[in-house]
């Protein structure tokens, strides 16, 4: 399929991109997807714990190429595909009926997270607790606050597209926010107050 954008294009936007998918173009949709992964994993793998990070990413993939005929733009891009990953999420930690999904272990690293430099023994020993508290911390948050954080934080998503991606009214996602803060604050009050 020609057109005056196409995957080679590294410019073409996720617009002109998903017009070609539309038309069946897998190699524009091998561009979408080295574009989004990491936002996507990164998401699913604060969400839901990094072992089933890359099946649900694929999933959330498979359902954008599904969609592509039908997709029109209404908001960006980003925001839609965090829908899909919303939706998909919250269905994977139904279908697990668990209440909270804490890791296990920090020595089980996933190659999606992020790593600090090398501190000493006694610093890696902290980091490590200072780690496994707020990833406890971000677990005991419902699945819409912790979401709202995860988009906020680490996405540094404007409050209007948490709103669209969560299908809530800007003010609710500000009082969501409000509430996820204080109940981190609280849960991470003794790290806070060290001195």
């Amino acid at each position: 399929m020609k057109g005056e954008e196409s995957y080679s294009n590294p410019a073409a936007s996720d617009e002109a991109l998903m017009k070609l998918i539309a038309g069946g173009d897998d190699e524009a949709f091998r561009e979408l997807v080295e574009r989004h992964q990491s936002l996507v994993i990164g998401t699913v793998a604060r969400m839901i714990g990094s072992a089933d990070a890359e099946d649900v990413s694929q999933q959330v993939f498979l359902n954008v190429w599904k969609s592509a005929p039908r997709w029109r733009s209404q908001a960006a891009f980003t925001t839609w595909l965090l829908t899909i990953t919303k939706r998909l999420v919250f269905n994977e930690s139904r279908r697990r009926s668990r209440a909270r999904l804490i890791p296990q272990s920090r020595d089980e690293k996933s190659e999606h997270e992020v790593t600090d430099s090398k501190p000493g023994p006694d610093g890696a020993v902290l980091n490590n607790e200072l780690h496994m508290a707020i990833e406890s911390a971000m677990f005991s948050l419902s699945e819409r606050e912790r979401l709202a954080v995860i988009l906020q934080q680490h996405e540094g998503m404007p409050y209007e597209e948490i709103a669209v991606v969560l299908e809530i009214s800007l003010p609710a996602v500000k009082s969501l926010l409000f509430r996820a803060r204080n109940i981190l604050k609280e849960k991470l009050a003794r790290y806070l107050c060290d001195s």
